[in-house]
């Protein structure tokens, strides 16, 4: 299975954000996606996710050989500040997500709580006295009861303390397996331990790092690098 972005046009206004950008994503894999402040990686999610309307190009699924439009219950999302219903306990919130989209397969509710990190404390308060991060754990257990083929998460572990960024972690290598991920950050170090490959969003183009391997020295490096050069020429 592949995501396959094609000639993705976007601009606001005066100012071009994406330009004809291209690239492939397969599934079983952990993408990277790099780029400076600004440079539209929300952007590029958001049409994805098919919320905001792309001013040329498309996105298509293939699979099998054969290729189609992306479709909306094909894609998930995790924001960088997840929306939830704060007036729903976790446990609420679940059980009704699990009833729209056919129940939780192999395991309880409660199972699923634990699987994830929580508590039966977490799992009986209400969401609006989660944290950041217990929001986010929440936001990906969704994702596992979707099994969407397309999973995008936006700066996923931004502000997140040391343990529950470990879980979530571990979360996303569970939730690689058939799915394609992609993950916006700008923190490298998660960058390199985390993902496959790297893909960088520069000057409105995507670029992937095919050569760049986790176990290269120089990694933090070339990235920085790829980042910058043509600011330097």
């Amino acid at each position: 299975m592949k995501l396959i972005v094609q000639d993705i046009e976007k601009a606001f206004g005066e100012k071009k954000v994406l330009q004809k950008a291209c690239a492939s994503f397969e599934s079983g894999k952990i993408y990277g996606l790099l780029g400076r402040n600004g440079a539209g990686k929300t952007t590029l999610f958001r049409m994805i996710y098919d919320d905001l309307e792309k001013d040329g190009g498309e996105v298509l699924l293939e699979e099998e050989g054969r290729s189609k439009s992306l479709e909306h219950k094909d894609v998930g999302m995790v924001f960088s500040q997840p929306v939830l219903p704060n007036f729903l306990t976790g446990y609420e919130f679940i059980r009704f997500f699990s009833d729209v989209h056919g129940g939780i397969k192999g395991e309880s509710i409660e199972d699923g709580f634990q699987r994830f990190g929580f508590d039966d404390g977490d799992m009986n308060r209400l969401i609006i006295g989660y944290s950041h991060g217990m929001k986010s754990k929440l936001h990906l257990m969704c994702m596992a009861i979707a099994k969407p083929k397309i999973i995008l998460l936006d700066e996923p572990l931004t502000s997140l303390d040391v343990v529950i960024a470990a879980e979530m972690k571990k979360m996303l290598l569970e939730l690689k397996e058939d799915r394609i991920l992609i993950i916006s950050t700008h923190i490298l170090q998660l960058a390199k331990d985390l993902c496959d490959e790297i893909v960088l969003l520069k000057d409105g183009k995507l670029q992937e790092l095919t050569n760049l391997t986790k176990d290269n020295p120089d990694y933090e490096e070339e990235v920085i690098r790829a980042l910058t050069e043509e600011e330097d020429v």
